[in-house]
């Protein structure tokens, strides 16, 4: 029996452990401009980078505004295996800027997140039309796959993950099934 529930243990910390990596969403690594920095002059993009492959789906957004509410990200975003590029107009006022995004993680669900920057020195451009923001290009184009990639969204398939996992859970109650005759057993023939 304690075999049983020491292989049942065994098995459940692998279902586990294997399972984090099929769930995780992209995580946001690093930025550009970075989040709460300080900067004299506007960026002329944006530039978040991931810890993993981002889809180019058409549905990622990433949108700039202001501290007078105006829209500064402009035209399409540009996906690069990990890396999401957006194009900013010249900002205008001085003070505190919101990016906030929207992408599709690798893993196929949506992360979104905001971030911000303080502009300490007024630019002279002007924002954007209300309620823009830079997006991936609608035309079903999409930007050319990571070297490598199949296309598939990268990262391993969720099926791969539960296929293994069944198959240790198997394997794991085998060998306790097989070994559950151990010595606590042996007295009971005679």
């Amino acid at each position: 029996m304690r075999r049983l529930l020491a292989t049942a243990v065994l098995v459940a910390f692998a279902l586990v452990g294997s399972a984090g990596p099929a769930l995780a969403h992209n995580v946001l690594i690093s930025s550009d401009p970075a989040d709460g920095a300080t900067v004299e002059t506007g960026p002329e993009r944006i530039t978040l980078t991931f810890d993993q492959y981002v889809q180019d789906a058409g549905t990622n957004e990433v949108a700039l505004t202001g501290p007078d509410g105006g829209q500064w990200a402009e035209g399409p975003i540009e996906v690069k295996g990990n890396v999401v590029t957006a194009p900013v107009r010249p900002l205008g006022p001085a003070g505190e800027y919101t990016i906030g995004f929207r992408i599709l993680s690798a893993d196929g669900h949506p992360v979104a997140e905001r971030l911000t920057f303080t502009l300490t020195q007024p630019g002279t451009g002007t924002p954007a039309a209300a309620g823009t923001t830079a997006q991936a290009p609608q035309t079903g184009t999409a930007a050319p796959a990571p070297a490598g990639d199949d296309g598939s969204g990268g990262g391993v398939p969720v099926w791969v993950w539960i296929a293994g996992a069944v198959v240790l859970l198997g394997v794991g109650l085998t060998l306790a099934l097989r070994l559950g005759g151990g010595p606590a057993d042996s007295g009971k023939d005679s």
